[in-house]
């Protein structure tokens, strides 16, 4: 074996849109404003779901730790990802990278759980109405939002230490635009199957569990939803999860997109291969993060009025 395939790793090459200098410019513009937009948007959800007494319920403490959630994911790519395209030196050390498939996952894994525990609280809403005060106590719909981030953070802390443990030789060009785990994964100059089973077990456990879950809770609130007698009372139900529904769809529907579709026959590093991951990398990355708070904003009475009654304090103050 050669000298240089014996070569420890100790730093990445993200090749992102490398090669292509007008591209990253437009880029680097479009998803600042992305970023701005959703740093702001998910900021003014979370300090109106403090601000108001109204907003003080399970959903909205939920919702504001998705906005949270919305930020902290976007925080530990875009920022890299913008210096990047500004930069002529594209690599990050491999502790960094470490650090950033740790955070990725973690946050990832997080939003999924947490989907899952918002459509519990519309189910216990909506078909169990008058048990919902006792049911979902303050205590429990706090330990569940804990219990969402610790899920996330555990199976992320596990992956990621897999990772790292496996040998990487001279390949070190990762076709993306940050250190997502699959991509580094497939790097190692060893036997990989053993981490293949373990993301495809936490895979069934942290991601298809909630969506299953969602899907009964969704099964059912519909089938209360269609015993309601009146039009009005079938909207007025409806209209408290519809917001939580369009997230869950876009949110998993991305990812589906990303991880169903069928394997391109090119060479792994290919451009041609790349191109489509690297749009739907992006859309996921970005584009669902700026979509909640517009979402939930533009569909939601309640924060509507949460809105008009804080801008109206602030006119009568002055």
């Amino acid at each position: 074996m050669e000298k240089i395939n014996e070569t420890t790793v100790t730093e990445f090459f993200l090749k992102g849109l490398s090669g292509y200098p007008r591209l990253e410019t437009i880029f680097f513009v479009l998803i600042l404003v992305m970023y701005i937009v959703i740093f702001l948007g998910n900021g003014i959800l979370i300090v109106i779901s403090i601000l108001d007494p109204h907003l003080h319920t399970p959903m909205y403490f939920f919702l504001s730790n998705l906005s949270f959630l919305d930020i902290c994911y976007t925080s530990t790519s875009i920022p890299p990802t913008l210096v990047s395209f500004l930069s002529q030196r594209k690599t990050i050390s491999f502790v960094g990278c470490a650090i950033q498939m740790f955070l990725g996952l973690a946050m990832g894994t997080t939003e999924c759980v947490l989907l899952a525990m918002m459509a519990f609280d519309r189910y216990v809403a909506i078909c169990n109405p008058l048990r919902y005060p006792i049911i979902m106590s303050k205590i429990v719909y706090v330990q569940m939002a804990a219990g969402s981030w610790v899920a996330g953070d555990v199976n992320s802390l596990v992956q990621t230490i897999f990772v790292v443990q496996l040998p990487f030789c001279r390949n070190n060009v990762i076709n993306h635009f940050s250190c997502e785990i699959l991509a580094v994964m497939k790097l190692a100059c060893a036997d990989i199957s053993g981490n293949e089973f373990i993301m495809l077990v936490a895979t069934t456990v942290f991601t298809l569990t909630p969506l299953l879950l969602i899907v009964v809770s969704y099964t059912l609130i519909i089938s209360s939803i269609l015993k309601i007698h009146s039009a009005e009372g079938r909207s007025k139900a409806f209209s408290t999860c519809s917001a939580h529904l369009t997230v869950v769809i876009i949110f998993y529907g991305t990812i589906l997109f990303m991880y169903m579709k069928p394997k391109s026959k090119a060479p792994l590093n290919s451009d041609d291969l790349q191109a489509t991951d690297k749009l739907i990398s992006l859309f996921y990355g970005v584009m669902t993060p700026m979509m909640n708070p517009l979402i939930y904003s533009l569909r939601n009475k309640d924060v509507k009025e949460a809105v008009k009654h804080l801008l109206g304090r602030k006119t009568l103050s002055k």
